[in-house]
């Protein structure tokens, strides 16, 4: 829960399109043990029903962004894939249902998305509790690591990198799928209504939580821009490193190689 000092940090910030937002300060200003204990409360309260905002909020098209997360992640035969940050395990479904003779280890930090994952689905996924900056695998486990919406709320990005790197073999596809900032254009008042009105009011229609969709457009105008989140992969070792945007700009799909 943010509590009231928290609330009292009064944001002042500059969107796209040269507007101001005085919101309160939330979960995309806290940092280190803090952060990690809100993303984990939130997504404990929203697991249920996460999926389908997810299809609301992006009108189906992060299905299409997660077939593609796997098509980069170039699997051959009976090789291991991690998905981090897993949820409730859409892209560990999607990597079984492309490359059905893989090895899927889905891995999150919230049980309660995991178990709603369970739930919907049977497969041969083995599900692990990790926290995404201490994996609990040795090195050179995986042939690829992938990420759906997991960098913009671990509290290091850089430590959460060189352990994806860690647990990469030689030559291992690590692909990320999450928001970025857009870039400033003629759309920009349209992208800035859609996240910061739309958004929160759907998600307190469908999960009752409006807190956790304003968390959305908070965490996604205070994160890293594509370029350069690019640039830390590189810096994490990582290379042929790439991204694509979609969705206006407010999505990209990142890789690069170990």
């Amino acid at each position: 829960m943010i509590t009231a000092e928290t609330r009292r940090n009064v944001s002042n910030k500059v969107f796209c399109d040269g507007s101001r937002d005085y919101r309160w300060r939330e979960m995309a200003n806290l940092t280190g043990d803090q952060r990690e204990k809100y993303v984990q409360g939130m997504f404990a309260r929203i697991a249920w029903r996460y999926d389908r905002m997810n299809r609301l909020m992006t009108a189906g098209q992060d299905m299409r962004w997660r077939q593609e997360v796997i098509r980069r992640a170039a699997l051959m035969p009976g090789c291991r894939l991690l998905d981090l940050g897993a949820g409730t395990g859409d892209l560990a479904a999607e990597a079984q249902r492309q490359y059905p003779s893989s090895r899927v280890t889905a891995a999150d930090f919230t049980l309660e998305m995991m178990q709603a994952g369970k739930s919907k689905r049977e497969s041969t996924i083995t599900w692990s509790g990790a926290d995404a900056l201490h994996l609990p695998f040795p090195d050179e486990t995986f042939e690829a690591v992938v990420s759906g919406f997991l960098l913009r709320n671990v509290s290091d990005i850089t430590l959460a990198l060189h352990e994806q790197q860690r647990v990469l073999k030689p030559g291992g596809q690590m692909v990320a799928l999450d928001t970025t900032h857009p870039p400033k254009n003629l759309l920009s008042p349209l992208i800035n209504f859609h996240l910061n009105k739309v958004i929160p009011t759907l998600g307190k229609l469908v999960t009752g939580e409006a807190e956790a969709y304003t968390y959305l457009p908070d965490s996604t105008q205070g994160f890293l821009t594509a370029e350069q989140l690019a640039g830390r992969l590189v810096e994490a070792g990582f290379r042929n490193v790439g991204f694509r945007r979609v969705m206006l700009g407010t999505v990209a799909i990142h890789w690069g190689k170990k």
